[in-house]
């Protein structure tokens, strides 16, 4: 495993919900990475953002670790949820506020 699988990995066991994206969720640098950053805040949910553009090796690592070509990636409990568009299906759905609620990451009155 390369270094920077195992700072992915570090991240993952360390907080319950990771997104890699362009920015940081107070200051998003793209629109689909702060469309998802928005979503999770909505719902409540706590969680670490990492700025993909502030490491290169993590904006390539990230794609690489998953084998998902886009940023943002979100990680609830070490799982891999998707990007942008799966995310804003799963919000729109209730499937995401759900997944949160049933993993005791979101309380149910959100």
């Amino acid at each position: 495993m390369t270094v920077i699988f195992e700072t992915i990995q570090t991240h993952l066991k360390t907080y319950p919900i990771v997104l890699y994206m362009k920015g940081t969720k107070r200051a998003p640098l793209c629109g689909f990475s702060g469309g998802v950053a928005q979503i999770l805040t909505r719902l409540g949910a706590e969680f670490h953002d990492v700025n993909v553009l502030e490491d290169p090796e993590i904006r390539q690592g990230i794609k690489d670790f998953t084998n998902w070509p886009t940023i943002p990636q979100l990680y609830i409990q070490g799982e891999f949820i998707g990007g942008a568009d799966i995310i804003r299906e799963m919000y729109e759905s209730g499937e995401l506020k759900t997944l949160l609620e049933e993993k005791g990451l979101v309380t149910v009155n959100n």
